[in-house]
């Protein structure tokens, strides 16, 4: 499978959790099959993230086209917007 969401179930912020719910959302209506891969099972799944995201303070939302690093949710949802989707999940 190529595209990974690294997301969270365990979280506080409202934000986080609706910003992973409309990248699953958006996915999902374009029939974009992906992975999701649950940073609160572990601590070495949310460093793994950061490393791979190049960015020490990276939270989820975080997508991936295998190990190639897309982009955070900010950056997703301008994607949507100019409707290039593929092309950020590195597709196209």
């Amino acid at each position: 499978m190529g595209i990974k969401l690294y997301y969270t179930t365990v979280t506080a912020s409202r934000t986080v959790k609706s910003q992973q719910a409309e990248v699953i959302r958006i996915l999902e209506s374009k029939s974009i099959q992906y992975e999701l891969i649950d940073i609160s099972v572990g601590g070495e799944l949310r460093d793994e993230m950061r490393s791979k995201a190049g960015d020490p303070s990276a939270v989820p939302p975080q997508l991936f086209n295998e190990d190639q690093y897309c982009g955070n949710y900010e950056m997703f949802s301008e994607a949507v917007e100019a409707d290039t989707v593929e092309q950020f999940l590195k597709m196209a």
